[in-house]
């Protein structure tokens, strides 16, 4: 991928991070400094586009050595947690509280519950501060602040969507305002998806439909369309998502690849939203927390889902790694096979075009009607990856469209940002499923709160305003 910012606004991006770094603290939400910054220094940071820029990149630039500043999920907590806890993987380490992810035994006291609250949060201060920096500023063109506006609500909104989906309800923070946030109540989990719509809403009103710099890094009117249908998929809004799916792959340009091995690198041509990892000595987060040193592998594919995979899947071979200890095969996550910096480089994926194929063929079963076009995206997902024509057809019942559906995101999307998780939560009391794709044939005796995690109990000392979800003590 060609630079997306010129070494000049890199070094810029570092600085501001820098300064990022005094502001916000990983131990809560937001942290307020000593010495609050004035808006004399927000002056300088966006006095011309050149130097606002720079603070654009810093928000995409994901960096271990920044404190963790620019897009957080390229550490690979993210699935790492909603693996575990969508029974992709499980644990056979020692250390920490990861089991607690796969068994659904989490406290408010897990010791890395935290991280998955704070950190989003520390990102969503870097976007909001920039909105304030370009919010009637004389200095910037209309067109930049245009521009800008668009792509920091994309990056919000796919925040929030993570959250809301992780937490449930949770405070929405859209300024800087130290005080006022680091007390906020938690919003509904409605009042959240709410803004993430009215987020993306805009963005899609101000976003052109080319990318503003090379490479898919910075988001498009498609990067905010698809994330809208994945929005509205999940809030059972069938006809939106099929419209918002549809636009995507018929107007957006992308095509699926026909290795599924090359899907994840750098310049892929299915990314909707594709970020480079900048991690000069580690690669990215998933193939440092996935891929052994030598020997049993720290998380192992469950059998489960291993099952799941039908002879001659190409996905098997491409995004399963394996090790052989003794007489045992034990299979891990590879989608991301840079444990150490890698040439052809691997990117960061946050959309792709073959979510957008089985967000239109669910959304279809789901209304019943065009029902060929859900066979037809589920046979493109499967002639990708080397397999026969679904079973199904359009003249077969609707839950057995959607089970065949739910088989093909279950493979598709494993250790990919908690989707085989947030599907079990968004269908486990849905009766047009069969058993077998339920919450309920994961995990005996699953318990509606087991959806959502706990209010980290750091946080909520830290805010008496935040109140516990339910099932939790």
């Amino acid at each position: 991928m060609k630079k997306i910012f010129s070494n000049k606004n890199k070094i810029l991006a570092g600085g501001f991070l820098i300064a990022f770094s005094t502001l916000v603290s990983c131990k809560k939400l937001i942290q307020i400094p000593a010495n609050p910054p004035t808006e004399i220094t927000r002056q300088q940071a966006f006095a011309d586009s050149a130097t606002a820029i720079s603070a654009v990149a810093g928000v995409y630039s994901y960096t271990p050595s920044q404190n963790q500043q620019g897009i957080p999920y390229e550490d690979g907590y993210f699935t790492l947690t909603t693996a575990l806890s969508g029974h992709e993987v499980s644990f056979t380490g020692s250390y920490g509280d990861y089991e607690q992810f796969y068994s659904y035994t989490l406290t408010p006291q897990n010791a890395e519950l935290n991280q998955l609250w704070t950190t989003p949060y520390a990102a969503i201060y870097q976007v909001n501060d920039v909105l304030a920096g370009i919010t009637n500023n004389s200095s910037l063109s209309a067109s930049f602040v245009k521009q800008i506006t668009g792509e920091m609500k994309v990056i919000r909104a796919f925040y929030y969507f993570n959250m809301v989906n992780l937490f449930g309800g949770v405070p929405l923070v859209t300024t800087t305002d130290y005080a006022t946030n680091a007390q906020l109540p938690k919003a509904t989990a409605a009042a959240v998806y709410t803004q993430v719509l009215t987020d993306l809403n805009d963005a899609v009103k101000k976003l052109p439909a080319t990318y503003p710099s090379n490479g898919h890094v910075r988001a498009n009117l498609y990067t905010a369309i698809a994330l809208q249908a994945k929005v509205h998929l999940y809030q059972g809004n069938w006809q939106a998502a099929y419209t918002e799916a549809d636009s995507v792959i018929r107007l957006g340009g992308f095509s699926l690849l026909t290795d599924p091995s090359t899907v994840f690198l750098d310049g892929s041509a299915e990314a909707i939203w594709q970020v480079p990892i900048e991690n000069a000595y580690g690669g990215s987060g998933d193939a440092q927390d996935f891929i052994p040193y030598s020997g049993t592998p720290p998380y192992i594919v469950t059998d489960s889902l291993l099952n799941s995979f039908e002879n001659g899947d190409l996905r098997k071979a491409a995004w399963l790694g394996a090790s052989v200890v003794g007489s045992d095969t034990l299979y891990y996550p590879f989608k991301y096979k840079d444990k150490s910096p890698t040439s052809p480089a691997t990117d960061f994926m946050m959309l792709r075009l073959a979510e957008m194929y089985l967000i239109r063929a669910e959304a279809a079963a789901e209304l019943n009607t065009n029902l060929n076009v859900a066979v037809a995206d589920i046979n493109t997902i499967r002639q990708r990856a080397g397999l026969a024509p679904t079973t199904v057809t359009a003249a077969s019942s609707q839950m057995a469209i959607l089970a065949a559906i739910r088989q093909e995101r279950r493979i598709e999307f494993c250790f990919e940002f908690g989707n085989r998780f947030f599907d079990l939560s968004r269908t486990s009391t849905d009766t047009k499923y069969p058993s077998s794709g339920q919450a309920p044939a994961v995990l005996a005796g699953w318990q509606s709160n087991f959806a959502i995690y706990p209010v980290p109990q750091t946080q909520r000392q830290l805010n008496s305003h935040l109140t516990q979800n339910p099932g939790y003590h």
